[in-house]
């Protein structure tokens, strides 16, 4: 086994993951697992969501220490939050001499080894591998899917694996073709690591300005990411998003060979998206090659990353010789069967006030102004008749400060609007930047006429108990939608009106 190379053979490898309690982290935890590695880890005492998945395979994560690494580890696979001259594991692992990979490293080694599917994009990238993995499920392919969140439809956990691949790697069948489909990541180009024989591309807009100060600084990477396919790699690109579709001709340049194939309502073939009415909870469309479909999900944006997911599918099946009009209703099953996943417009809870109003809490990860944009509009074409109250919490100073103006007028579809103190990133230091949360606030309430500024949790949690008390009138027959939105930690907030209500 070399510095960048997996075992053959993962049955009974012992393999130590420090910062284990990592989203990728731990979908990689489980796919090891699943291979019959022995896997130990290490990270902060503080719980996770990800604990649910290391509890279910028996694993508890244990705190830095140089005895966590043995002579008997064979493989030590480090997140990039850690450096290998500060982490004790890590030091300790060197000492010994036991090869180290990143996360990235590792999943790249990984996907090597199968047919594999990179999904990216600035948004979507999660949502549109959930629901892939989804369709996968209902089909007669040999597939794992790693996507970076719990994903409902995947027993609440991270990976899809497929019986059949199970039974592929029992008999360790010769030559038979795997399929492997991930989300990856652009953030510091971690997934130029990735090896991919298809890449779906859902949007590309400025975004990490802390690495990428310009819009050319992150359309390059991804420009370059797509030019890791082989030859007559096909790139599936989203022909509604401005920056997909730059990014695919500017590839198409550099590589001629690639099949670049648009999918969305601004495309043309099997993948052209056709937009119906949300009724009942049931978000219907309509694409070529599939025909009238609908998810139980809201939002325009998440019918978008469907249609995407559906053409990634379609794809595979052709690469294992199968024609996808064969697998119309199984694809729509599997879009069906989608639920989302952990942060993702995830329903956390339902309660009615004194004036029985119903009252429904959703928590989603959107924490840029795009996506904030589309996931507020679709709550408010699902869940009509209900006023929305969103509680934000930005994050990083960098990310704030370089799109002030689009983040402060992306609120329109929701009622009332709570705005939280900046979550920072450890890579950036506060007093660097003269931007607060009460900035945004101030140049939010220039494009809304209710927006409200509370600092810390119990100030907004109190604020929003006293609006969901009141009777939602007449103009909201169907009660309260209450959204805490953002990459922090401002599900909290839910937490306790719901503990006050």
């Amino acid at each position: 086994m070399g510095k960048n190379c997996l075992p053959e053979d993962f049955h009974n490898f012992r393999v130590h993951f420090v910062g284990i309690k990592g989203t990728g982290m731990a979908a990689l935890v489980e796919i090891l697992f699943h291979n019959g590695a022995i896997i130990t880890g290490s990270d902060v005492s503080e719980r996770f969501y990800t604990d649910q998945i290391l509890d279910s395979l028996g694993l508890k994560a244990l705190p830095f220490s140089e005895n966590n690494v043995t002579k008997d580890i064979g493989l030590v696979i480090y997140s990039s939050a850690y450096k290998l001259d500060q982490n004790p594991d890590l030091i300790a692992a060197q000492k010994l001499g036991v090869p180290c990979m990143l996360y990235t490293e590792a999943l790249g080694a990984y996907s090597e080894r199968a047919f594999s599917a990179g999904v990216c994009g600035v948004h979507g990238k999660t949502s549109t591998t959930g629901l892939a993995g989804s369709v996968l499920s209902q089909l007669d392919l040999p597939a794992q899917v790693l996507a970076g969140s719990i994903i409902n439809s995947f027993d609440n956990k991270c990976v899809y694996t497929s019986p059949l691949l199970d039974k592929a790697n029992k008999e360790k069948t010769a030559g038979a073709k795997k399929y492997f489909v991930a989300e990856t990541c652009e953030y510091q180009r971690h997934f130029m690591a990735f090896c991919p024989k298809i890449i779906l591309l859902t949007s590309v807009e400025s975004d990490h300005q802390d690495y990428y100060p310009t819009f050319a600084d992150i359309q390059k990477a991804f420009v370059d990411y797509i030019c890791k396919l082989p030859q007559n790699g096909i790139l599936l690109y989203c022909a509604d998003d401005e920056g997909s579709v730059q990014t695919a001709k500017i590839a198409a340049e550099k590589r001629p060979d690639i099949k670049m194939i648009p999918y969305g309502t601004k495309a043309q073939g099997d993948y052209r998206l056709e937009y119906k009415s949300v009724q009942n909870q049931k978000n219907n469309f309509c694409i070529d090659f599939l025909g009238d479909a609908f998810l139980r999900f809201p939002g325009r944006h998440e019918v978008l990353d469907a249609c995407g997911a559906a053409a990634l599918c379609a794809e595979l099946l052709k690469a294992d010789n199968k024609n996808p009009s064969d697998y119309v209703e199984k694809i729509k099953a599997g879009l069906e069967l989608f639920a989302g996943g952990k942060r993702r417009s995830e329903v956390t809870g339902q309660a009615k006030n004194s004036f029985g109003d119903d009252i429904v809490f959703v928590d989603d990860y959107g924490h840029h102004p795009t996506a904030i944009k589309t996931t507020l509009q679709g709550f408010k074409d699902f869940y009509s008749g209900k006023k929305i109250i969103v509680d934000f919490m930005s994050h990083t100073y960098s990310r704030t400060q370089a799109l002030l103006k689009e983040f402060a007028s992306s609120f329109g579809a929701a009622d009332t609007v709570i705005l939280n103190k900046i979550y920072s990133s450890a890579r950036e230091n506060p007093s660097d930047f003269s931007i607060t949360g009460k900035t945004l606030a101030d140049e939010a309430s220039k494009f809304h006429k209710d927006v409200h500024y509370k600092e810390d949790f119990d100030q907004a949690a109190s604020f929003g108990k006293e609006l969901l008390s009141q009777k939602s009138g007449s103009e909201f027959p169907n009660g309260y939608l209450f959204v805490t939105m953002g990459a922090g930690d401002n599900w909290k907030v839910a937490d306790k009106i719901r503990s006050g209500l």
